[in-house]
């Protein structure tokens, strides 16, 4: 069972490891984490209200880069705790962090960033982030 907690500036989501996510090597795949990274991203922003004001915007979220440091692998069955929050934003550009912890240990398995950008549906070019959507998030 997944839950969700958002405590000042840091969401958090805790999953079990399914065994789909495991790979040939035996623990969870290295694109597993990156769609999970995705996941709570949009989870974050629907939780403060950024999705729906960026839609009202006329605009979307799109990833400009993703790093990933695997630290420590993650294996089926293991809860994961998945912390993620908003470092920064630029004129249309915004840096998110991740924090992926095994729950019955607390050890941190992998950490990472991406950086999105800002984007106009209509024009598809990057837009100045407008403030109502820049106040969505408290920064860490």
């Amino acid at each position: 069972m997944s839950s969700n907690d958002l405590v000042g500036s840091i969401f958090r989501h805790q999953f079990p490891v399914p065994a789909e996510a495991i790979d040939g090597n035996g623990h969870v795949n290295n694109v597993v984490y990156l769609q999970w990274m995705q996941d709570v991203a949009v989870m974050h922003s629907d939780a403060v209200g950024c999705t729906v004001a960026t839609r009202a915007a006329g605009c979307t979220w799109v990833a400009r880069t993703h790093t990933i440091e695997y630290l420590s692998p993650a294996l089926a069955g293991d809860t994961l705790l998945l912390s993620t929050w908003v470092a920064d934003f630029r004129r249309v550009r915004s840096m998110r962090h991740y924090e992926f912890h095994r729950e019955w240990d607390g050890k941190l398995l992998a950490r990472g960033q991406t950086d999105w950008v800002f984007l106009n549906v209509a024009s598809g070019r990057p837009g100045t982030i407008p403030e109502g959507i820049r106040n969505c998030f408290e920064l860490s």
